[in-house]
């Protein structure tokens, strides 16, 4: 896996580099500082008077449940939310007319076992694509707060180009939209909705964990297997992602090779023009409609 930073390479380039399994890092943008700046400046309102990255000391994991329930959804619709994202995505070359984005999402990784269900879930290793994510989908990940390596994320890269048997073939986005989603707040202990994981043992080293400043920019393929590291360092992480397509890739269906996705439905609905806020045109989300990830590179 080979690791990018700074790179000067063009928008076109860099997909070709991610479709090859390539991660980017980029020093902090003044539109990602921004958009990190807003999300602190939410989670230390909500969690009043306690210091969020330590709350884990003081707050009940309830009350703490019930903060973010409405804190995660307030920071997605935020008006300034989507217009720090479209200067992101100027900032590091994209063209916003083929650009296309979905909602930034808030998450936590909470230390030890105070919080990693529900609205805090603690991803296992998995790939996007078994979530019915295309394979030119494009991960965009940030920290809010100061990283370190024992509650940032990892990569996997021996399975690249290695499948891994997982449970893909039972989620669908569709019905996940409608039965699954609105309940994340329900998990506190145990998360109990059907999600993709994997079904052979996974060997977790190799690993790669990137550790980059507040405001840095990490973006990898929606093809990589990659995990919420078991939090040890005593402090909460806070971070925000976001995924990006673009309508040329779209359009080619081309990207990532798929090696074990067997889900159906699409995201594609989710993603905004980067100009406008348009979805993307229908022709175009019917060539994934019919579960188009389930055929293999």
């Amino acid at each position: 896996m080979n690791i990018l930073v700074d790179s000067k390479m063009n928008d076109d380039s860099r997909r070709r580099e991610l479709y090859r399994g390539s991660v980017f890092v980029y020093a902090p943008s003044p539109s990602a500082l921004n958009l990190c700046q807003l999300a602190r400046d939410l989670i230390e309102e909500a969690f009043q008077p306690f210091d969020p990255p330590t709350l884990n000391e003081t707050l009940p994991a309830e009350r703490c449940v019930e903060i973010l329930a409405v804190l995660k959804p307030k920071f997605i619709h935020h008006p300034k939310s989507k217009e720090y994202i479209r200067g992101i995505l100027a900032e590091f070359g994209c063209d916003l007319e083929k650009t296309y984005f979905d909602v930034p999402r808030l998450r936590t990784a909470f230390p030890g076992d105070y919080l990693k269900s529900g609205i805090a879930y603690a991803f296992h290793p998995h790939r996007d694509t078994w979530y019915s994510a295309p394979v030119c989908q494009i991960n965009w990940w940030m920290p809010i707060y100061p990283l370190n390596p024992e509650n940032c994320m990892a990569f996997h890269p021996r399975y690249w180009q290695q499948p891994v048997r997982n449970g893909s073939v039972q989620y669908n986005y569709d019905r996940w939209n409608r039965e699954s989603r609105h309940s994340a707040a329900q998990h506190i202990k145990v998360d109990t909705r059907v999600q993709p994981k994997p079904e052979e043992p996974i060997e977790m080293d190799p690993q790669v964990r990137i550790v980059c400043n507040v405001g840095g920019v990490f973006l990898f393929s929606a093809a990589h297997l990659h995990s919420t590291v078991p939090n040890t360092s005593g402090e909460t992480r806070y971070s925000i992602d976001f995924r990006t397509v673009h309508l040329d890739d779209v359009w080619a269906q081309s990207g990532a090779p798929n090696i074990d996705s067997a889900c159906t439905g699409t995201t594609m609905r989710d993603y905004l023009r980067g100009t406008d806020l348009s979805h993307i045109p229908h022709e175009a989300v019917a060539l994934y409609d019919d579960g188009a990830l389930a055929h293999l590179n």
